[in-house]
């Protein structure tokens, strides 16, 4: 591995000094050999004089070949459109797969968008102008064009002549759908149906007709529930009258699921991980909102523990568990809130009544909340001599982290009920639940046993 990559090391280092000293035939050998993966990699690294001697030096496809694997924000390779001449970046377009153009130009200013349009085939153009209308995060959205439709009415080995002519283009061909006169989808044959038949047979007669398709404007995340589930490498997309419009491969299901997860885990943060900046003061301004929110909303439990303010002073020593009741609350909580949000992205919900997730999770918070109390129980009981104490403090942990529980897995799901993410609404409701409840818990049941340890 240590070999490998000094290799590619000195390939890279050989393949910028080219660059660097305008040898282009040695640049196009080099660079060309690398996977279009390498390739972008090092290209996202040059600077703009370096960018401008490749597009000297590669044709228009290659870089468009290069783009389709980038792994860059769209946003910041529209930047790399507009550093080329029209003609260039119209044909660099027509080199990418439909679907990666599409993520890219709807980051266009609106007269560079119409300049490519006008520059490219009338075909690729119009399938461009018509998924720019789809609505974002929908099937619609992230599906290609390019993919292979044949006629049932047709022998095997024509429809293999066929696939030879559209491999060219098509994003992948594993896949082979079955259309009708109308363009309908009616079935689908895969490469290895169609190798295991006899070439005279008639495709219609080796197809599947259960073939399972999505619509135009499904939601991305139910797309990628069903490749996850059936294992597909791609799957057919239609309008309402089933006519096939495109297809949605793997690759592109595996962005989304990075997507999303990116998404929830910038919700329950409270960060936009997705927003990177190495300025401080950005950096800063952009977590402050959320934390200001927090603050907040934690004064309420301020204002509750401000209200067994006399308590306190009757027995300080309940101040010192504070902290440990409702911190181990506010973790329980954020486990069955992490579990509850995994759950609705998978849509596991469907396969069980609400209610007995909750009771589940009921179970769930009832055996940690008793194992945890004990803990903390016998703990307090020998540190402090006084077991009435520890009593106290255990059986108050243990109602804390079951209400906890509880809010962790109801407050996603209503939430998703009503519409709202799940991951970025629950985050504060659960911290300042969890706080609250455990702060009323406490003191309400260490005011039954006050005269246990009063003066601790």
């Amino acid at each position: 591995m240590v070999e490998m990559t000094q290799t590619n090391h000195d390939n890279i280092q050989k393949i910028i000094n080219a660059l660097d000293s305008q040898k282009a035939r040695l640049f196009r050998e080099e660079y060309l050999e690398l996977h279009i993966y390498e390739q972008a990699q090092i290209f996202r690294d040059l600077n703009e004089q370096q960018r401008a001697r490749v597009y000297r030096y590669l044709k228009p496809e290659e870089v468009g070949d290069m783009f389709d694997a980038m792994d860059q924000d769209p946003e910041e390779v529209i930047h790399y459109l507009e550093e080329m001449t029209m003609a260039y970046a119209a044909a660099v377009i027509n080199g990418m797969y439909t679907d990666n153009a599409v993520d890219v130009l709807a980051y266009a200013k609106k007269e560079d968008l119409l300049g490519y349009l006008r520059l490219l085939p009338a075909k690729t153009a119009a399938e461009i102008k018509r998924m720019l209308h789809y609505e974002d995060k929908t099937a619609g959205s992230i599906m290609s064009t390019e993919y292979v439709a044949i006629n049932g009415n047709q022998t095997l080995a024509s429809a293999m002549e066929a696939i030879k002519v559209a491999a060219k283009t098509a994003e992948t061909i594993y896949y082979v759908y079955v259309i009708d006169e109308s363009e309908k989808l009616v079935g689908v044959v895969t490469l290895r149906d169609m190798l295991r038949n006899d070439d005279q047979a008639m495709v219609k007669d080796v197809m599947n007709m259960q073939v399972m398709a999505v619509k135009v404007d499904d939601d991305q995340k139910d797309v990628a529930q069903t490749i996850r589930d059936y294992n597909f490498l791609a799957i057919p997309v239609t309008d309402y009258n089933h006519k096939l419009i495109g297809i949605i491969n793997v690759d592109d299901i595996i962005d989304v699921i990075d997507e999303e997860s990116v998404e929830d885990y910038s919700g329950l943060a409270g960060v936009d991980l997705e927003q990177t900046t190495e300025n401080p003061w950005q950096a800063a301004f952009k977590r402050l909102p959320w934390l200001v929110t927090l603050l907040i909303l934690g004064m309420s439990t301020t204002t509750l523990i401000s209200h067994y303010e006399e308590l306190v002073s009757q027995a300080s020593i309940l101040a010192v568990f504070i902290s440990s009741i409702t911190g181990t609350a506010g973790n329980a909580g954020t486990q069955s809130l992490a579990t509850a949000v995994r759950r609705l992205a998978f849509k596991d919900e469907d396969k069980k009544n609400i209610w007995q997730l909750l009771l589940t999770e009921l179970i769930t918070g009832i055996i940690l909340g008793i194992i945890t109390g004990f803990v903390i129980f016998v703990i307090v009981g020998f540190w402090k001599h006084n077991f009435v104490l520890g009593f106290v403090i255990g059986f108050a942990m243990m109602c804390a982290i079951v209400v906890a529980n509880l809010a962790g897995a109801f407050i996603p799901m209503f939430m998703d009920k009503i519409g709202v993410d799940p991951a970025v609404a629950s985050g504060p409701f659960i911290s300042t639940l969890s706080d609250l409840t455990s702060v009323l818990i406490y003191f309400s049941i260490a005011r039954i046993f006050l005269s246990f340890f009063v003066g601790q």
